[in-house]
């Protein structure tokens, strides 16, 4: 595309502790004109790959820090653009909202110390997030920077979704509830599943599966979030690459007291060490998890059968926020490309009269408008690819206008 053609810009960043990842939209158009991937920062080995229309470029980063694979964005942005002046507004991933926001937000000092002070919810991500807040209002003081919660679309859980059945007292002083995650995934993929399936806007119940490396489901109704998976933490839930999901609470103190390690080393088992990882013993990665039960590894086998029964007894529980269910829709990486955990999946939810049409579902319903149920199917089964960087872009666009 023409720098002249470009009206306007919109930079979406995602900042981590060790990587960083942006995307730059144009003129409204739901796809990047480029994209960024800055990985192992804080290391020497530190690099940026920025890929366009082009191709594909990697840059060696000199000290690797965070502020310097930002500077070399906001460099090759300016050259894209032929200037900073088309760029309106850089909206920017946070993981946790609180109860705080729940919508996209205007930052200013007064927000950014509510970020950091939710950094005791999410330590490893919110302080990342935030640094790259503050390094963008460095770089480019004039434009607006907006932060878009993870949290925020599940703020319209009741409260009976949302507490926890602990002494009420922690929920008053800590705030200790149920909160939930991938809520921008969630969000769009309703949306575009609402839109695909000509349901109406005001009278749909839905439940969206966003299976990735970390995974959720959400109940959606009439486009609210009424009951999600994920709690406190991105650990409650669904079995996820390496992560466990749900397990006993007690679990903790017996690790402790057979094992000998601590809290934080348990909890950290929980977070990196189990899941897809910890039960196959072979990796995190969907793909290469399926590839080996199909060779006959039985670790494999089980993994899988554990993961697809897991997430089809939450889809059940999920039922019960709903008044009715009009579609289950899967996305995310294994969402929509794992014909096998679909098929596995919705073969355990016959009680739902959910079922899948196989000739559909080989082609991830690319042939047949996304629906990979029967014609005549009570309960649309479907796939809709995410566009988590779009929809924070239109949510930063969204509220300038405003």
């Amino acid at each position: 595309m023409s720098v002249a053609n470009i009206a306007e810009a919109v930079l979406v960043l995602n900042s981590g502790s060790s990587s960083l990842k942006t995307a730059l939209f144009v003129n409204r158009e739901d796809q990047p004109i480029a994209t960024c991937l800055a990985e192992r920062l804080g290391t020497a080995e530190a690099v940026l790959h920025w890929s366009n229309e082009a191709g594909k470029t990697t840059y060696e980063l000199t000290d690797g820090s965070m502020a310097e694979a930002l500077a070399k964005v906001v460099e090759l942005v300016e050259a894209a653009l032929g200037s900073l002046a088309p760029l309106v507004a850089v909206g920017h991933r946070v993981v946790h909202g609180g109860e705080s926001f729940g919508k996209a937000t205007l930052v200013d000092e007064e927000v950014a110390a509510e970020i950091a002070r939710l950094s005791a919810l999410a330590p490893l991500h919110n302080p990342a997030n935030l640094a790259g807040i503050h390094a963008m209002r460095d770089r480019c003081p004039a434009v607006p920077q907006i932060a878009v919660f993870d949290t925020a679309f599940h703020q319209t859980l009741p409260e009976h979704a949302y507490l926890y059945p602990v002494p009420k007292t922690l929920y008053q002083a800590h705030k200790v509830r149920r909160y939930g995650f991938h809520g921008t995934s969630h969000q769009f993929v309703s949306r575009e599943a609402v839109k695909v399936a000509s349901l109406p806007a005001d009278d749909h119940g839905l439940i969206v599966a966003h299976l990735g490396n970390g995974c959720s489901a959400t109940a959606v109704v009439n486009g609210e979030s009424r009951d999600t998976t994920m709690g406190l933490t991105p650990l409650e839930g669904l079995m996820m690459g390496t992560r466990s999901g749900d397990v006993d609470p007690g679990l903790l103190s017996f690790l402790a007291d057979q094992t000998g390690k601590t809290l934080d080393e348990i909890t950290s088992m929980l977070n990196k060490e189990s899941g897809l990882l910890g039960l196959s013993g072979l990796s995190n990665d969907m793909r290469t998890v399926s590839e080996a039960a199909e060779q006959g590894n039985q670790n494999a086998q089980i993994a899988l059968d554990v993961f697809c029964y897991r997430l089809a007894r939450q889809i059940m529980a999920l039922t019960a926020a709903l008044p009715k269910l009009d579609a289950l829709v899967f996305t995310g990486g294994i969402g929509e490309n794992s014909r096998l955990v679909r098929k596995r999946v919705t073969e355990h939810l016959r009680v739902l009269k959910i079922e899948i049409a196989d000739e559909r579902n080989a082609d991830n319903g690319k042939s047949s408008n996304h629906v990979i149920s029967p014609e005549d199917a009570a309960v649309k089964v479907m796939v809709v690819n995410t566009n988590e960087e779009w929809e924070i872009a239109n949510q930063s666009l969204a509220l300038l206008e405003k």
